[in-house]
């Protein structure tokens, strides 16, 4: 650590702090600007060159915006949506991460392969099969809809397979000789050590759910029952600029606190190289 620390000069510190500030300014910017841009009037935000503050404050666009785009249904319908989603796909992906990892079926590689393979195949691609298949059981305006695709989710399988494979064979055999059986051992001894993890799928989950807009806008037709993303689109024409701006920064200030306060968990999750014993 010490010739590493001697061999860094000026030039390394200047190039890494100038990385670092320009990667930040390229997140932080857009957020900044959409988030100003709320309280600027539509004139301002047409005006060129582009203001960064504003110069004529208008504080109560969030509140307009609120009220004119009725934003409290379709924020009721998108937590449905997303906690649903979440459930059902946990519901699925826990037990089949568990029996490909602990359980070991027959041909259980080839499945994982099967279900990796998934992976590369893009969206658009089973977008069709999908809805046709949805619309045959009636399941459009129906938020069933939504749940049932997103339980089948090969990256938070894998995720799970990778750190249930780290729980230690002599933990589970202990189990076993005390009388648990496969699923008490699993809800007692695996998920209790698996919290991080299961953190991070989690989040994926409910993110993905919550700003998924192709999949919404096939599933609900019906404007009443739109999750916010869908909504949001269906009012831009005919919406203020800046409501439309202050719209976009109420629907992300739920994704961003949950971030916040999970934020810990993840990145224990996404670091766990094993569990100690």
């Amino acid at each position: 650590m010490r010739t590493l620390t001697r061999g860094t000069g000026p030039a390394y510190w200047i190039v890494l702090i100038g990385t670092l500030v320009l990667f930040t300014a390229a997140f932080l910017l857009p957020l900044v600007w959409v988030l100003l841009g709320a309280f600027k009037p539509p004139a301002e935000l047409a005006q060129q060159p582009p203001t960064i503050l504003p110069q004529t404050w208008e504080p109560g666009a969030y509140v307009d915006a609120w009220n004119y785009m009725d934003l409290g249904r379709f924020f009721l319908n998108t937590f449905v949506v997303a906690i649903g989603a979440w459930a059902v796909q946990m519901a699925v992906i826990v037990p089949a991460a568990y029996a490909l990892s602990k359980l070991r079926p027959i041909f259980g590689n080839v499945v994982m392969g099967l279900m990796l393979a998934t992976l590369m195949l893009p969206s658009t691609a089973i977008l069709v099969p999908v809805y046709l298949t949805l619309t045959d059981l009636g399941l459009l305006n129906n938020p069933a809809g939504i749940w049932l695709p997103a339980a089948a989710n090969a990256l938070n399988v894998y995720l799970l397979k990778r750190f249930f494979d780290q729980i230690p064979e002599e933990l589970l055999e202990a189990a076993r000789i005390d009388g648990a059986g496969t699923w008490t051992t699993l809800v007692r001894i695996v998920l209790p050590i698996s919290r991080p993890i299961l953190a991070v799928v989690s989040i994926f989950a409910v993110v993905a759910a919550w700003k998924d807009f192709i999949w919404p806008l096939l599933v609900f037709p019906d404007p009443a029952k739109q999750t916010l993303s869908v909504a949001l689109q269906r009012f831009a024409p005919d919406t203020p600029i800046n409501l439309l701006l202050a719209g976009l920064v109420l629907a992300s200030l739920p994704m961003v606190a949950l971030f916040l306060a999970f934020q810990r968990h993840i990145l224990a999750g996404l670091t766990a190289g094993g569990v100690k014993g």
